[in-house]
C-alpha cells in the first residue's frame, strides 16, 4: 500500500505472525551476495523480503482493487466479507 512497492501485486508465501510481517512473491526483492565455495562460483542471488503487515491489502476478485475484509455468520457459519463490494470472498 505505501513505500517503493506501492500498487504492485502478488501472492503471500509466508507469514510470520510474531513479527508482524509476511513475504509475498515480487515485492521488496534484495540482493544477497554468496561467497565462493569449493566447486562454486561466488554469486548475487535475489530473494523476496519480508515487509510490514500493514503494507499489505486483500484485492477483491469481484472489483479487483484492495479492499479491507469484515466478518459475518452466513448459514451457521463465519464468512470473509469484502468491504469494497459486500460480497462473500
Amino acid at each position: 500500500m505505501t513505500g517503493k512497492e506501492a500498487g504492485k501485486r502478488g501472492s503471500v508465501l509466508h507469514i510470520f505472525p510474531d513479527v508482524h510481517k509476511v513475504i509475498v512473491q515480487g515485492i521488496n526483492i534484495i540482493k544477497r551476495h554468496i561467497r565462493a565455495r569449493e566447486g562454486n562460483k561466488g554469486q548475487r542471488v535475489e530473494r523476496d523480503a519480508p515487509i510490514h503487515i500493514s503494507n499489505v491489502m486483500l484485492v477483491c476478485p469481484h472489483t479487483n482493487k484492495p479492499t479491507r475484509i469484515g466478518y459475518k455468520i452466513e448459514g451457521g457459519e463465519k464468512v470473509r466479507v469484502s468491504k469494497r463490494s459486500g460480497k462473500v470472498i
